[in-house]
């Protein structure tokens, strides 16, 4: 009976939550979207750790598959931990990455079938047994997660800067030894020098990638 009265509450809100904000506005289009950008250089404002908490609130509310949620995000703030990162950059995106307020590295739990159970109600038994399957599900899921949390940072004002130019083995061998933890992308997030803006590369029109059937 809980359960059924869970699911009544649960359609009554997300039938008042339909008819009470239906689209975001022209504003939250442009923020999220149409005026966002990729930031390769940073102003000199920090993000709190309250921001940052906040953020995790956000991202973390994103579909996964069988709410899975294999998505493990480690922040690092202070100097003397982004420079062991150095080391795993490539050189051109160091001068990116240390002025950043935070630079997060968004990784995968390998092993996120521990704790399927606690979040989708369903054994892990599949995944302990399929480790290929496991890793494809993590590895996929997380960076569904790290769409999430680019869109969550640039909801709460922050921008992101990801970059994917960095090896993954490095990144796992000093921050993740001894873990079922494997680096997926970085993410740099914090205030953007507008005046490091490029013009917007191009993209695809509708047409050309996409078909209706």
């Amino acid at each position: 009976m809980a359960d059924e009265a869970e699911k009544a509450e649960a359609v009554a809100k997300a039938k008042e939550i339909k008819q009470r904000i239906a689209a975001l506005d022209a504003n939250g289009l442009d923020l999220m979207f149409r005026e966002a950008r990729t930031y390769r250089a940073w102003l000199d404002k920090p993000v709190s750790d309250d921001q940052i908490k906040q953020l995790h609130d956000l991202y973390i509310l994103g579909p996964t598959s069988n709410n899975c949620l294999p998505g493990r995000v480690i922040y690092l703030k202070s100097p003397a931990v982004k420079k062991r990162l150095i080391p795993c950059l490539n050189e051109g995106n160091i001068d990116k990455v240390m002025p950043a307020s935070v630079t997060a590295i968004i990784a995968h739990d390998l092993k996120f079938y521990e704790r399927l159970e606690e979040f989708s109600g369903k054994p892990g038994d599949r995944f302990a047994k399929n480790t290929e399957e496991a890793a494809s599900t993590a590895f996929r899921n997380s960076s569904l997660q790290g769409a999430y949390f680019i869109l969550a940072a640039r909801a709460l004002g922050l921008d992101a800067g990801p970059l994917s130019g960095f090896n993954n083995d490095a990144v796992d061998e000093e921050f993740f030894t001894g873990t079922s933890l494997k680096s997926n992308f970085i993410c740099n997030i914090g205030y953007g020098d507008t005046a490091t803006v490029r013009p917007r590369g191009p993209r695809p029109t509708f047409d050309s990638i996409s078909k209706i059937l």
